[in-house]
């Protein structure tokens, strides 16, 4: 994990060097659409503050829980008692990336939607809510996480959530066999490089010409920056959107030439 003092430097590269936040310069129509409908929309939508609601009640719970966390290969790594309001205050996405996210899936309209990491339920709400017509599987590796993560579902409360409790590596597969094609996956399960390889190269076998896969903090470490790269190169990705704390993937076909955008956010 990179220091705040390195995120910051690699911050500044990024802001310096990225395309103007209002698509200035942009000769993609699909991208400049992107920017101008999906990043620069301001609209106060109406799930954004009863969600945000649901956030500050995470933030300000002081009761404490038996966390587990597991690492790469299935390997459990610790298991600690921790306070609701610090894990939601370290883990859950910022109101302006989870709307972004709600906007993402809003313009889309994804019908199958997967992500890896539901921590409490914040960016899982934003998602489902994009699209009440679309199914979410939000996959969970803690019990005691997830049960916070339902309270808040059931709360907003939302119906088309399917929670999956478990490590990743055990209920990927099954779930992929299930779910059929994913429309929209993102990818915030963990941040290390081979197994978020594995799980893109996973998902990869369910996806089509018009799936998206979002990368969460793909500047976190050197390893996740790795892995992004390295995703972005894939031969069915052919379109790569860099906002610097998310990576965004697309296949569609119709694209002539592969292009990697990197844009202020």
């Amino acid at each position: 994990m990179y220091s705040s003092y390195q995120l910051a430097q690699k911050y500044l590269k990024y802001y310096f060097s990225a395309f103007n936040g209002k698509g200035h310069g942009i000769h993609s129509p699909f991208v400049f659409n992107f920017i101008a409908k999906i990043l620069n929309d301001k609209k106060n939508y109406a799930c954004y503050p009863t969600i945000e609601a649901e956030r500050k009640k995470l933030l300000h719970n002081t009761a404490q829980i038996e966390v587990k966390d597991f690492g790469a290969g299935s390997a459990l790594i610790s298991s600690n008692k921790r306070q609701i309001k610090r894990i939601a205050a370290s883990s859950l996405k910022s109101p302006k990336y989870g709307q972004l996210l709600f906007r993402m899936v809003q313009y889309f309209k994804p019908q199958t939607l997967l992500e890896l990491g539901t921590s409490f339920g914040i960016s899982s709400s934003y998602l489902a809510s994009g699209n009440t017509s679309g199914k979410l599987y939000s996959c969970e590796g803690s019990p005691e996480i997830a049960a916070i993560a339902q309270q808040v579902f059931n709360q907003l409360p939302l119906k088309n959530i399917c929670l999956v409790e478990g490590n990743f590596d055990e209920t990927l597969s099954r779930l992929l066999q299930q779910s059929g094609k994913i429309d929209l996956a993102f990818i915030d399960g963990n941040h290390r490089k081979a197994p978020t390889l594995l799980y893109f190269e996973q998902i990869l076998q369910n996806c089509h010409e018009q799936s998206i896969v979002i990368f969460d903090d793909i500047h976190w470490s050197k390893e996740m920056e790795e892995a992004w790269q390295i995703a972005k190169a894939n031969e069915a990705v052919t379109l790569s959107i860099n906002l610097f704390f998310i990576g965004i993937l697309f296949f569609n076909k119709d694209f002539k030439e592969k292009q990697d955008f990197i844009v202020r956010f």
